[in-house]
Order: C-alpha cells, then sequence, then structure tokens
C-alpha cells in the first residue's frame, strides 16, 4: 500500500464516520421539508468558498499525482473541513461519488477573452470578452453538440476507487444532479455584456435568432442526456441550494433512466438584472417554458433581483424555487411567494470580506429574511455563496455560520 492510498484511506474512513451520522438524516429531512413547502425552519448552507484563502494547517492540501485520485482527495478534504468548521446544514453523502465521463463536441463557439487578476491563486478574475456574435452570418458558427459517455473511462474510475476505498466506504457512480439553462449568461461570455444588452435595444430580430438557437442546442444536449442515461437518481445539491423532494422522480417512475420529467430544472439569466420586466420576459422567460419547463420541479434565479418579476417568473410550468438576490427586496418577494415556491434567499457575501465579521448587521440582515419568510408563510433555504474573499480569514465564515444557525434555531 503506497502512502498516497493509505493517506486516502484514512480520510474516507473519517468522512464514512461522519456521514453515518444521524445528524444528516435529520438535516435531509429539514431539506426535504422545504422543498415540499412544509417548511420546519429554514435551512443555512454553505458554497463557492474561497479556497484558496482557507487552508488551514495543510488540512486543504492534495497530496495525491494521480489527477482522478486528486478529485477524490478534495472531495474528502474539503467536505471534512466544512464539516468540522461551518457545517451550516450540509449533508454528507453516505459514499465516494464517481462521475460519469461525459464529453461533448462543443457547441462550435469557445470563449475568447482577457482576464486580469489580483490573487493568482484565486479563480475570481475580471473578464474582458471579445465579441463573437456581431452579425446574423455569425449565428452558423453555432452548431449542435454530440454528447457522448465514455463508458471505459468511467468504469475504470470505478474500479479503482472501489479497489482502494471500497472495503471502507460505498463508491457509487453518479451523473448530473438537474438540467440547467442560463443563456444569456452564456452569451454575454460570447460577447460581453454592453453588446448584449444594447443589441437587446437596438437588433431584438437578432437577439431572439441568437437565443433561439442556444435554446435548440440546450434541448438537444437535455434529449442525449436522457437518451445516455447521465442524470442522478440521487442527487444532493441544486446549485449551492437543497435539492430533496418527494415529487421528483414522480409517482410514475418505476426506475431505469430519467427523464426531464423526474428531475429539478435550473434557470437563471443574471445579466437581465437591468432590463425591464417586458423584456426579460420576451428574451428569456419564453424560452425557459420551453427548456426547464419540461422539468418535474423548476429552480430559477441567481443574482438577478426578481422582487418585481415575479409574475413573469410564475410563468414557469412545475415552478418550486425563486432566487432571492441581496440586491432585491426580501420584502416584497416573501409577500409575493407567500405558501406557493420556496424563497431561496442569498445573504451579501461582502460580509465575510472585511477584516472583521460585522455580527450586528448580520443578525439584522438575517433578522429580515426571517422575518419576511415568516410573516407571509414562505419555506425558505439561506444561502451564503458567491464569495469571492474572506480577507484570508476563514475565521469570517465560521463566525457567519455560527451566527446564522442561532438565528435559525431561534426561528
Amino acid at each position: 500500500m503506497t502512502k498516497e492510498t493509505a493517506m486516502l484511506r484514512e480520510l474516507a474512513r473519517e468522512y464514512f464516520t461522519f456521514a453515518r451520522e444521524e445528524r444528516n438524516a435529520g438535516r435531509l429531512r429539514l431539506h426535504r421539508a422545504v422543498n415540499d413547502l412544509k417548511m420546519v425552519r429554514p435551512v443555512v448552507l454553505i458554497d463557492e468558498l474561497p479556497w484558496s484563502e482557507m487552508n488551514i494547517n495543510g488540512e486543504l492540501t492534495v497530496r495525491c499525482k494521480d489527477p482522478f485520485l486528486a478529485g477524490i482527495e478534495w472531495f474528502l478534504r474539503s467536505n471534512l473541513y466544512k464539516y468540522r468548521h461551518f457545517p451550516a446544514d450540509m449533508v454528507l453523502r453516505p459514499y465516494v461519488p464517481v462521475s460519469k465521463v461525459v464529453r461533448s463536441t462543443g457547441n462550435g463557439v469557445s470563449v475568447k477573452e482577457e482576464i486580469l487578476r489580483t490573487d493568482k491563486k484565486n479563480s475570481i478574475v475580471s473578464h474582458r470578452y471579445t465579441d463573437q456574435f456581431e452579425n446574423d452570418a455569425d449565428l452558423a458558427k453555432l452548431r449542435v453538440p454530440v454528447i457522448t459517455y465514455d463508458r471505459e473511462e468511467t468504469r475504470r474510475r470505478y474500479e479503482l476507487a472501489g479497489e482502494i476505498l471500497g472495503d471502507i466506504i460505498p463508491v457509487k457512480m453518479t451523473g448530473r444532479d438537474y438540467f440547467h439553462v442560463s443563456t444569456w449568461d452564456e452569451i454575454s461570455h460570447y460577447r460581453g455584456v454592453t453588446n448584449l444588452l444594447i443589441d437587446l435595444a437596438e437588433r431584438p430580430a437578432f437577439s431572439h435568432a441568437l437565443a433561439r438557437k442556444l435554446t435548440d442546442i440546450s434541448l438537444a444536449e437535455l434529449e442525449q442526456y436522457e437518451r445516455l442515461d447521465l442524470f442522478e437518481n440521487d442527487p444532493y445539491s441544486l446549485h449551492c441550494t437543497p435539492v430533496k423532494a418527494s415529487d421528483l422522480p414522480g409517482p410514475d417512475y418505476a426506475g431505469g433512466p430519467l427523464t426531464r420529467k423526474n428531475i429539478w430544472g435550473r434557470g437563471a439569466a443574471q445579466i437581465f438584472s437591468s432590463v425591464s420586466k417586458a423584456m426579460h420576459e420576451e428574451f428569456d422567460i419564453a424560452y425557459m417554458i420551453e427548456t426547464v419547463g419540461q422539468c418535474g420541479l423548476v429552480y430559477y434565479g441567481c443574482c438577478e433581483a426578481l422582487d418585481k418579476k415575479i409574475d413573469i417568473v410564475e410563468k414557469i410550468p412545475h415552478l418550486r424555487k425563486i432566487g432571492a438576490t441581496p440586491w432585491a427586496d426580501i420584502d416584497a418577494i416573501a409577500e409575493t411567494v407567500g405558501p406557493k415556491y420556496v424563497v431561496s434567499a442569498k445573504p451579501n457575501p461582502a460580509a465575510v470580506g472585511e477584516p472583521v465579521l460585522d455580527r450586528d448587521s448580520l443578525r439584522k440582515e438575517l433578522r429580515r429574511i426571517l422575518g419576511a419568510v415568516k410573516r407571509y408563510g414562505c419555506s425558505c433555504d439561506i444561502v451564503l455563496k458567491d464569495i469571492s474573499t474572506c480577507r484570508g480569514r476563514p475565521e469570517n465564515i465560521f463566525e457567519w455560520e455560527r451566527t446564522a444557525m442561532e438565528e435559525v434555531l431561534a426561528f
């Protein structure tokens, strides 16, 4: 047995000990209750972390040289780190996941950009994108990708993980947790924000043509994922939020490959924060109805403020969860949503980027969220995400978690 293998086995042993704790089952029940619109209390999750600033005593230092084994090591280390220091309502899955190896020929366009960094270790960078869709002729660049499932490589990885860890913890092949569509965020990468927004007003027909092409591509990808059996029957995350719901995979599901009716659809148009309700509906919601609207349940919204747009979001079939950005009026959202949908509230991540966490300010923000959802009978999850920095003080995040849990436990 090599040192790397011995180290992985020890990490897996520790992880599985925690994963079998009753608190995981209890938290899963809380997650499901929120998504079932029968909330016991709001759940708190923390994700999208500035990992480069958080390595305490080597807890996050990956030692495996093999890329696949390094991925397993990171899965174990990062989850153990969160579970020890800021668990909130996180759930440890009772197995090591081995993702199905999926390959794509691509849609014919790749991002062209210049980037600027302030911290070479941080993945958060500034982008200046090259516009690759200046005229109608450029639309011909787009093509439908061919998706393939590399069963041989997946099997190799699965057997390798099982050989090393299988007597300690179950190993499971896993697929895609949900179907995600964010057409306009994707377009912003191909065009830049300014050109995209100008053309919505000045060249609406061209903007529709581009959205149409990418929507058709998303639908073609969805069909291929279904045919290849690439969706996951035991998902653990819906873009940083709880995913479990009693409505899925559905009463008619009898096993076998999952289809769109058995999974969550996830939609967003973050770049549309600055467009009117009418334009948002015309250029995004209408297309979301065709794509994520075919799924069993739908979660819509990310960093775009939707407090004045709930009525158009409601037009998406099977809507269950709506994102509430820090820049939205949480009282207005809660009043409009009421008990009909889950409110996925995102407190401002800038709080943990200060030299010292302002707990009084944080409590005020959290109490406003909690007061609004209680007043209007909403189910709610609270998610701290998009954390660009903690100023090299992971303690800020630890303290944020303790404060948030104090507040929700007093709900």
